[in-house]
């Protein structure tokens, strides 16, 4: 809410013309409408309210048209009736809700433990939330004699203006099941592209080949250009 209380911002509390649900996530019926109405309901009725998401498209509404139009949260409704009204909803829950509220009870932040006896010791690389290894671009500028540096973006980005890594192999990641072949097995391998996207890709793709040394650069050809460690090709 602002300071001079003309706008403020409900989330999945309050929507437009109706609420958020209470039936899972540790929701409660009678906690919602006692916020709403000693939080919210109080606020000037020319305050406008945002709320977090509308299906039909809306964006905003005020303290008065949801205190007289609400057919959840009006002033006509009575906490009693809310709770029942809420406990009976009967809807479905949403997909993937068994995975989405333990992540948000966490902050949304996932499981970041890399599995049992997975811990690399080649190189001292982070599990990423998104599962997938990852090499920072200093330990990589000291160490490219150890490891095999796959780039996997086009020909064109490869000889274009961010240059590419001394002894980067080019393999695009499209091109990149039917070459991984092509890699030598027992070295470990670091994936590069422009920003770290496609080449988190080509690690899935190699240890599904059994290329189980692979990691991602980190950030990508934008963050090593940025860190200016050296390049073939590029521009300045």
């Amino acid at each position: 809410m602002l300071d001079d209380r003309s706008i403020a911002f409900t989330g999945d509390a309050l929507l437009i013309r109706g609420c958020g649900r209470t039936d899972f996530q540790k929701g409660d019926a009678r906690t919602l409408f006692r916020s709403v109405r000693e939080q919210v309901f109080p606020l000037p009725d020319a305050c406008v309210l945002y709320p977090g998401h509308d299906y039909r498209g809306l964006t905003a509404s005020s303290v008065g048209e949801e205190r007289r139009f609400n057919p959840r949260l009006g002033e006509s409704v009575g906490e009693d009736d809310f709770v029942g009204y809420m406990t009976h909803l009967g809807l479905p829950h949403p997909r993937q809700i068994d995975v989405a509220v333990p992540a948000n009870l966490r902050c949304r932040r996932p499981d970041t433990a890399a599995p049992a006896g997975e811990e690399p010791d080649w190189a001292p690389l982070s599990f990423t939330f998104a599962g997938i290894w990852e090499v920072q671009p200093g330990w990589l500028e000291e160490n490219l004699e150890r490891v095999q540096v796959l780039d996997v973006r086009e020909p064109d980005e490869y000889a274009g203006v961010l240059g590419h890594i001394r002894s980067a192999k080019l393999v695009p990641l499209g091109a990149l099941m039917g070459r991984a072949k092509e890699l030598d097995g027992g070295k470990p391998v670091v994936a590069v592209c422009r920003s770290g996207a496609r080449s988190a890709q080509a690690t899935v793709l190699l240890r599904k080949a059994g290329l189980t040394k692979a990691a991602n650069l980190a950030d990508g050809m934008l963050r090593w250009r940025a860190a200016r460690f050296p390049v073939e090709g590029g521009t300045d």
